[in-house]
């Protein structure tokens, strides 16, 4: 693989419960390496049907409020067609039509771009699959 691009996947166990689990100093670590001092683009790839990527607020209640919003929008209960796994599983395939599986991130000077309260979360609903990999990229 080239100096250009790097790659690397991470292995997340996101519990049984609803969670967002903030990213941003794997993310932090792994461009250090992968980086140096250079410029690009760090993309965050979760390759599950069922868990997003999000760029939010954590640690000041907005991670629960935003669970609490996806469980307002996607309840977990009987109305989904997709109906394999625990009761309402259906809607954590409709997980990422709103929260993405994935984001592009700024790098400058080798440094993550974030603003001051911003934080990469991989956002999982999906108490069935507590075992997720995020894979990060490095385009620089």
């Amino acid at each position: 693989m080239s100096d250009a691009f790097s790659t690397r996947v991470l292995n997340v166990v996101s519990g049984t419960a609803e969670t967002v689990v903030d990213l941003t100093r794997e993310c932090e670590a792994f461009l250090r390496e992968a980086a140096g001092d250079r410029d690009g683009l760090l993309n965050v790839f979760v390759p599950h049907a069922t868990a997003g990527v999000a760029v939010i607020e954590t640690g000041a209640g907005s991670d629960h409020d935003l669970l609490a919003a996806l469980h307002t929008l996607l309840p977990a209960d009987d109305r989904w067609q997709h109906r394999h796994g625990s009761p309402g599983h259906g809607r954590d395939h409709v997980l990422p039509a709103l929260v993405p599986p994935h984001a592009t991130l700024p790098v400058i000077g080798g440094r993550l771009e974030l603003g001051t309260w911003q934080s990469v979360c991989l956002v999982d609903t999906n108490m069935d699959n507590p075992d997720r990999q995020v894979r990060l990229s490095f385009l620089g």
